[in-house]
């Protein structure tokens, strides 16, 4: 399967596809805003004006993209990617959506005769350039064996979850756990300064205790310069906490850490700081309680 559509060169599609193309695919590329699939096409890509004229030579179909709706649009109508599917076409689905969402669209695709795989990313966009994404796989065995070496040059590792779902099943889990941990980091740092402690310090303790990561070092600059460069925009996270909140509600089971931190990310998103990096949870959290000395 030499021949790639690719749909959705956004913050992480794009250094995505350019991995593709440096291993010598021939990548047909859409994006709904053309201009930012510009240096994919200077690199060798074609771009197109519409999915279904990506699709239509292609053998396996990657979709990138934000939401649900956005996938919605690339797929139905005339010029979706419906109408372009072939029987054994694969389409790979990398985009962060609800297991559910996953079963409707492996629907859709199959009933074309197409197969469906459902292979959301863990990572942010340094590991997409780099090659060091963590694929979270669902769908049969033998479907995920061949997209294989697509995985390979797209992430370190691939983990195969079960049926199709469970990838997105398991995004969600670990998105919880990132949204989660950071704004634990800005909280600690929070109450740390308000009794008179120095940020930097702080920082310091956390790195060289037990609950030194690798979210917490690539965070500290971040919190120590007050500037939040977005590697995971802090709307987007919002975006799959409110998933995973539904989810846990279609599954009865009670989150309290994750209806708190849909809470606070859903309110940092509407105070305007979707386009920063999910770290800029601290500075929702400074704004509520503004220093009084």
């Amino acid at each position: 399967m030499k021949n790639i559509a690719w749909i959705g060169t956004g913050h992480m599609g794009l250094p995505m596809a350019h991995n593709l193309l440096k291993e010598g695919y021939t990548l047909h590329i859409y994006n709904r805003t053309s201009e930012r699939a510009k240096p994919l096409e200077h690199a060798g890509a074609t771009l197109y004006s519409s999915p279904a004229e990506a699709t239509a030579q292609a053998e396996v179909v990657f979709v990138m993209l934000t939401k649900k709706d956005a996938i919605d649009d690339v797929l139905s109508g005339e010029q979706g990617i419906l109408s372009q599917l072939r029987a054994g076409m694969y389409v790979i689905n990398m985009s962060t959506i609800s297991p559910e969402e996953a079963k409707a669209f492996a629907k859709q695709i199959t009933d074309k005769g197409a197969i469906y795989v459902d292979a959301p990313v863990s990572g942010s966009v340094a590991p997409a350039e780099q090659g060091n994404l963590v694929i979270l796989a669902g769908g049969q065995a033998e479907d995920i064996q061949a997209c294989q070496p697509f995985f390979d040059i797209l992430g370190k590792k691939t983990i195969h979850f079960g049926e199709i779902g469970h990838g997105s099943s398991a995004k969600l889990s670990i998105n919880l756990l990132l949204g989660i941990s950071t704004q634990a980091i800005a909280e600690s740092l929070l109450i740390a300064e308000r009794s008179g402690l120095q940020r930097e310090q702080v920082l310091e303790m956390f790195g060289e205790s037990a609950v030194a990561t690798p979210l917490l070092a690539g965070k500290k600059d971040m919190f120590i310069n007050n500037e939040f460069p977005a590697a995971f925009m802090l709307s987007l996270i919002s975006k799959d906490l409110g998933l995973l909140t539904n989810e846990a509600k279609r599954l009865h089971v009670q989150l309290p850490l994750a209806e708190a931190a849909d809470q606070t990310y859903r309110e940092a998103n509407e105070n305007g700081k979707g386009e920063l990096d999910l770290a800029a949870i601290w500075l929702e959290l400074q704004e509520r309680h503004p220093d009084q000395s």
